[in-house]
């Protein structure tokens, strides 16, 4: 098993949709280190949506190739997951040059006004719940991904990903 080349679990889906919470869920479970792809955000994206301006496809591809770069040097050593919003296929296409294969994608799907309410219910994140809009707006659906069911328990959906996965 030790020549199994890494893999990296990406988790996708609209702001709100639970990708930090499936993340962790995944990482207690397989002891895989989980990341969060806002943490790789430029301070000028940050800011832009702080107020409550939607990013641009020019805007988020210095934070995917922070994003790609960080995977695939983190790889070389281990697995990984990570929490990405992904919307777009050029994105997804992005964050998965040159390491295709290695490449888990988990698409959390959900409907606008579940994942709205939960926007609204959380505390200390700068993204508002007024671009929830743009992210349905901007969200391409994968083909050929583990997708879940987000009114489902994250534990379930966690323990469905894995069964998938392995």
């Amino acid at each position: 098993m030790d020549n199994m080349p890494h893999i990296v679990i990406y988790i996708m889906g609209v702001a709100g949709s639970g990708k930090t919470t499936i993340g962790k869920k995944l990482s207690a479970k397989t002891g895989y280190p989980f990341f969060d792809a806002d943490d790789f955000h430029p301070q000028k994206n940050i800011n832009k949506m702080k107020a409550g301006q939607p990013l641009t496809d020019e805007d988020r591809i210095p934070w995917l190739d922070n994003i790609h770069q960080f995977v695939s040097t983190h790889l070389r050593s281990g697995n990984v997951i990570m929490a990405c919003s992904a919307l777009k296929a050029i994105y997804r296409q992005r964050l998965s040059t040159g390491i295709e294969d290695q490449c888990r994608w988990v698409f959390l799907n959900g409907n606008y006004d579940t994942i709205r309410k939960r926007m609204q219910a959380r505390k200390d994140h700068y993204m508002p719940a007024e671009l929830l809009q743009s992210q349905f707006d901007a969200l391409e659906i994968p083909g050929q991904v583990i997708e879940a069911d987000i009114e489902n328990d994250p534990e379930k959906i966690a323990a469905e990903i894995l069964s998938k996965i392995s």
